[in-house]
C-alpha cells in the first residue's frame, strides 16, 4: 500500500499510473458494448472472435516497432503518442458500418494499444532507476482501477443510449485528465531497448508457468471480452447489469493486486497461485448456475482469483535458478500475453460451435489445471 500512497500523493507518479487505467478504460468501454456491436453489425459469434483477432494481430504487429519509436521519440513523448492514437481510434469500432471495416479500425486500436503499452511500462521502469522508487505493482493496480470506472460507467448506457456518444464522452475526459499530467513525464527519455538471445534448454524450467500464465491470462482476456454476452445471453440480465458482471471482475481483481504481495509474503508465491485458482474455479461455479446474480458474484471471485496469478508468476520466473531474471519475467509475459489474447477468440469459436456455457466450461477446466499444475510444483519443486 506504501506504493499507491506514492502515487496519489505525488504527480510524478500519478501521470504514468493514469495512463495504466486510461488504457483499460479504452478497452473495457469497448469490451461492455461488444454485445451492442454485434447486434448492429449483424454477425455471428465466430465472426465477432475473428475480429477481436484483429485486435490482438495489431498489438503483435507493433511489438517489434514499438521499442524503435520509443527509442527515436523518447519514452515520454511515445507513451503521449499512444495516449493520443488511442483517444482517436477507439472511436472507430462504433462508427463503422460493415464487418470488414470493423476488423480494419480494431487492427489499429490494438497497435494503438500496444504501443501505449510496452511506452507506459518502460515508463515506469525509467521513473523506477531515477528515484530509486517501486510502483510497478501498484501501476498494474490502477491498470485494473480503470475497468472499475468502466463498470461504474456501465450503468450510464441506458440513460446515454448510444454507444459511440459513450466511447465519445469517455475519452474527452480522459484524454483532458492526461493533457494535464503530461508535463511530469513527457520529457523523460529512456536507453535503448537491446534484444538478448534466447534459449529454449535454458527456460525447461519455465515451461510450467509459462502454461499457468497462458491459461490464467487467456482465461482473464476471456473474461473480460464476453462476460457482457455471457448475461444478456445465458442469464438474460437486463441491460442495466450487463456490465456489472465487468465491474464485479475489475473490482475484485484491483484488491487483489493492491494486497497480493502482503498475502505472498505469508503463504509463498506457488501456494497463492493455488489458492487464487481455487477461488478462480469456484466463480466458475457460480456463473455457470445461469443465474444473474450468482453469475455476477462468480466474476466477482474470478477477478479476485486471477488477480494474484500473473504477478506471483513474475516473481517466481525471476527467481529461477540459474536463469536471469529479466529473462524469466520476458518469457513468461510473451507466453501469459499471447494467452490473454488468444482466450477470447478461442472461447468464440467454441461458443459459436457449441454454446457460450460450454467455453465457460472449458474456463472452468483451465482454472482446474492451474491448481493442479501448482501442486506438482509443490510437490516436485520444480522452481
Amino acid at each position: 500500500m506504501k506504493s499507491l500512497f506514492l502515487i496519489l500523493s505525488n504527480p510524478r507518479y500519478f501521470a504514468p499510473a493514469f495512463a495504466f487505467t486510461s488504457l483499460n478504460i479504452w478497452f473495457g468501454t469497448w469490451a461492455i458494448y461488444i454485445p451492442s456491436v454485434k447486434d448492429k453489425l449483424a454477425i455471428d459469434k465466430a465472426d465477432l472472435g475473428i475480429a477481436i483477432f484483429f485486435l490482438s494481430l495489431g498489438v503483435f504487429t507493433i511489438f517489434p516497432l514499438a521499442s524503435k519509436i520509443i527509442n527515436r521519440l523518447g519514452v515520454g513523448k511515445a507513451t503521449w503518442l499512444g495516449i493520443t492514437l488511442n483517444s482517436v481510434l477507439a472511436l472507430f469500432p462504433f462508427l463503422v458500418s460493415n464487418y470488414y471495416l470493423l476488423c480494419t479500425s480494431l487492427f489499429f486500436l490494438g497497435a494503438a494499444n500496444g504501443l501505449l503499452d510496452i511506452a507506459m511500462n518502460t515508463l515506469v521502469t525509467e521513473i523506477e532507476k531515477e528515484d530509486k522508487k517501486n510502483f510497478m505493482s501498484a501501476a498494474h493496480g490502477f491498470f485494473s482501477l480503470g475497468g472499475v470506472l468502466v463498470g461504474l460507467g456501465s450503468f450510464l448506457i441506458p440513460l446515454i443510449g448510444n454507444p459511440f456518444m459513450h466511447m465519445l464522452f469517455t475519452t474527452l475526459i480522459v484524454f483532458s485528465v492526461n493533457f494535464f499530467f503530461k508535463k511530469h513525464y513527457y520529457h523523460i527519455k529512456a536507453a535503448p531497448i537491446e534484444k538478448e538471445p534466447f534459449s529454449l534448454k535454458l527456460f525447461k524450467p519455465l515451461l510450467i508457468l509459462g502454461i499457468i500464465g497462458f491459461v490464467s491470462m487467456g482465461s482473464e482476456g476471456a473474461i473480460i471480452d464476453w462476460s457482457g454476452l455471457y448475461l444478456k445471453e445465458i442469464t438474460l440480465a437486463p441491460e442495466l447489469l450487463i456490465g456489472v458482471g465487468f465491474l464485479a471482475f475489475s473490482t475484485t481483481m484491483t484488491l487483489g493486486r493492491f494486497f497480493g504481495d502482503w498475502i505472498s509474503a505469508k503463504i509463498g508465491s506457488v501456494k497463492i497461485v493455488g489458492v487464487g485458482a481455487i477461488i478462480a474455479m469456484i466463480g466458475y461455479a457460480f456463473v455457470l448456475s445461469g443465474n444473474t446474480l450468482f453469475a455476477i458474484i462468480g466474476f466477482a471471485l474470478n477477478g479476485l482469483g486471477f488477480s494474484v496469478m500473473v504477478p506471483e508468476l513474475f516473481r517466481i520466473g525471476g527467481n529461477v535458478k540459474g536463469v536471469e531474471s529479466s529473462h524469466g519475467v520476458a518469457f513468461i509475459a510473451g507466453i501469459g500475453y499471447s494467452g490473454f489474447l488468444m482466450g477470447p477468440v478461442i472461447l468464440g469459436f467454441v461458443a459459436e460451435e457449441f454454446t457460450l456455457t460450454a467455453s465457460f466450461w472449458g474456463l472452468l477446466a483451465c482454472a482446474t489445471l492451474v491448481f493442479l499444475l501448482t501442486l506438482f510444483l509443490s510437490r516436485k519443486k520444480a522452481i
